[in-house]
């Protein structure tokens, strides 16, 4: 029996057996075709999943409406016959490895732009701006609900022809059906507005639509967000209500989410929420429900999933990001490999990329998104000896790839333990996500025979020329930005990296330089530990080019603490007393009194440690922070794809 057993117990919606209580639910990827069809990329990428052990995939937001509905530039949609042949090959790709697949049909209502409608006026119950996306909607009259009820039941029936094994109607998150549900959205005093019965009156059109089209055994889940987490919208006592109604019209399955585009941390959550936050919002619905009831509660990992399951929490669980992260998670949980997964750490890229148009990315995975390109790495290493210098997440990420292509790997780490930059990301508040992925990408590596770990020893040229490798990948890592100001180098002055390494001392009154996240990370610890804080920015706002979602949920933390917050500041001089700070529009200089001063202004590549080897290789791979200082994701992206290339790899 798997350790995991409830996890991998048999499930039914409707009629239809699913092999696993694994539901991978509706998640945003930009791979489609621009003409809403399948693609080659989008069918590899569910592909993936499928042969990683997911019982049920839940498409992305399909669309169903080619003049209003559209939702991403590259989503699939349903609109027209044409579109079957391709989706006939995902859904026929997903089926040869026992999978399920539901087409979810979607229309974003006010939760789209005018710019992805080609001009056009988006469309919603009531013309009212949702706040996030700023633009004011017009309000639909009934003939166009009415066509686009229809519209939703044809996208049924071409998702039914191409062999989907359901569908889900899209009631979450703030897009068109959850608007008419929601009295925050919907104003309206027609038969579509005003009592609850009247608000779910679309729904109960399309459900009934639907059955009466394809047949009552075809399943029809329902996402809905049980909490909106806005004031005046809904709330779990509103969802219970819409749930049991949602049975009564003939709804096969509850899937249970939260949140709209304005409280969107709710809905795709930063690194510092905890798995299972919103559990109870699932347990009160199946509590209220016959009809399975899928729930979505930020799990990472497969022993949290089989509590949930446990406790009630709901008869399926949803596993999003964690199977972009890893596309095995559910064959690792089942075959006593947890401790080897991939861990999502919450970062949002993925999210990030999709609402910039570009397809769908991950910072722990870099081959998302990229499948069919490195679906066939050629494994012809055949044993010779590539030299790695650097035990941090690029190093470990091209040590990984480049034993699976059958090279012996020669790891240099100089500290005593792997991790680098990843050990000091852990150690902020909430970063439990980021300490599992470091100890599991360690985990992945050593299991491997052919990566021999030199750990606690510093590579020397001539040590690497001694192993006669066909390749030396430089992963050194990065040194603190220091800026060349007077008193910067003073006793009192410390790095981030540093304070967090447990190399530099803190104390009395801080001033933080630098609101990026490690900025914002550094002063919410400090801030945990007494110290009085100040943070000052040289740009206008905090955490500039930080998702706003993390930076909502760091600041909502650390405004328990009342921190001063100095923006448009920037920093000219360290004093005995302080810092001195010129500010960028009027000029005028300020003093802040602090005790320690804490400079957290990003990293740069270590010149000195990386030039004994770029003078002794000529063609050294640098990776990482030794190339630029920058990312876990770009340090991970780097070491995976140039390990990929090596050796005049190409891709198929």
């Amino acid at each position: 029996m798997p350790e995991f057993d409830k996890l991998f117990t048999l499930g039914h919606i409707g009629k239809l057996a699913i092999k696993n209580r694994v539901v991978m639910p509706a998640i945003g990827v930009n791979l489609a075709r621009l003409n809403g069809e399948a693609s080659n990329d989008i069918i590899r990428y569910y592909e993936e999943r499928a042969k990683g052990g997911v019982g049920l995939i839940i498409t992305e937001i399909t669309r169903i409406d080619d003049e209003t509905g559209v939702g991403t530039l590259k989503q699939l949609s349903v609109t027209s016959p044409a579109v079957l042949p391709q989706l006939q090959r995902l859904v026929d790709t997903v089926h040869k490895y026992d999978c399920k697949l539901f087409i979810q049909l979607h229309h974003p209502g006010r939760e789209t732009s005018s710019r992805l409608l080609g001009g056009q006026q988006m469309v919603a119950p009531s013309a009212i701006a949702d706040k996030q996306v700023q633009e004011v909607p017009r309000a639909l009259t009934v003939a166009e609900i009415k066509d686009l009820i229809q519209k939703f039941i044809n996208g049924a029936t071409i998702a039914q022809a191409a062999g989907a094994d359901g569908v889900e109607l899209h009631a979450a998150h703030g897009y068109l059906l959850n608007e008419f549900l929601s009295p925050y959205a919907n104003r309206r005093s027609d038969q579509y507005g005003g009592s609850l019965e009247n608000r779910l009156r679309i729904l109960h059109e399309i459900i009934t639509g639907i059955k009466a089209a394809c047949g009552a055994d075809l399943p029809i889940s329902v996402r809905i967000s049980a909490d909106e987490f806005v004031e005046g919208g809904l709330k779990i006592e509103d969802s219970i209500a819409i749930a049991q109604a949602l049975e009564d019209y003939g709804a096969d399955a509850i899937n249970v989410s939260s949140g709209i585009y304005e409280s969107q941390q709710t809905i795709i959550e930063p690194g510092n929420y905890p798995q299972g936050w919103k559990a109870n919002l699932g347990t009160a619905i199946k509590k209220q429900v016959k009809i399975p009831v899928i729930a979505v509660d930020n799990i990472k990992t497969p022993a949290v999933a089989e509590q949930l399951l446990a406790d009630g929490a709901s008869d399926f669980v949803g596993i999003a990001r964690a199977n972009l992260a890893d596309p095995n998670w559910t064959l690792k949980a089942k075959h006593g490999q947890a401790n080897q997964i991939t861990i999502c750490i919450g970062c949002l890229l993925c999210i990030q990329a999709v609402m910039q148009g570009k397809h769908v990315v991950c910072a722990v995975n870099p081959r998302l998104g990229r499948e069919r390109e490195f679906s066939h790495l050629p494994k012809n290493g055949a044993g010779q000896t590539v030299a790695i210098i650097g035990g941090g997440p690029g190093g470990l990420a091209a040590a990984e790839t480049l034993a699976d292509r059958n090279f012996q790997v020669e790891l240099f780490e100089q500290r005593p333990k792997l991790g680098g930059a990843l050990t000091i990301a852990s150690v902020p508040a909430h970063k439990e996500k980021i300490a599992l992925f470091e100890q599991q990408l360690i985990n992945q590596v050593q299991i491997r025979d052919n990566i021999h770990f030199h750990l606690g020893e510093k590579a020397t040229v001539t040590g690497i020329q001694g192993l006669s490798p066909v390749g030396v990948f430089l992963a050194t890592g990065a040194r603190s930005i220091i800026p060349d100001l007077p008193g910067i180098h003073g006793d009192h002055v410390v790095t981030a990296e540093g304070y967090l390494a447990g190399q530099e001392p803190v104390k009395g009154s801080v001033v933080v330089i630098g609101s990026g996240m490690t900025g914002l990370e550094v002063a919410m610890k400090l801030a945990t530990e007494g110290h009085q804080i100040t943070i000052a920015e040289m740009q206008q706002k905090v955490g500039p080019g930080a998702d706003s979602a993390a930076i909502a949920g760091i600041m909502a933390g650390l405004s328990h603490f009342e921190p001063t917050i100095m923006t448009d500041e920037r920093l000219t001089a360290v004093t005995a007393a302080g810092v001195t700070l010129v500010n960028g529009t009027t000029g005028e200089t300020t003093t802040v009194a602090a005790d320690t001063v804490v400079l957290a202004l990003g990293v740069h590549p270590d010149e000195a440690a990386m030039a004994p080897f770029v003078q002794a290789f000529a063609d050294l791979k640098l990776i990482g922070d030794a190339n630029l200082g920058r990312s876990i994701a770009d340090a991970m992206k780097d070491g995976f794809t140039k390990a990929a290339a090596f050796n005049t790899y190409q891709p198929v």
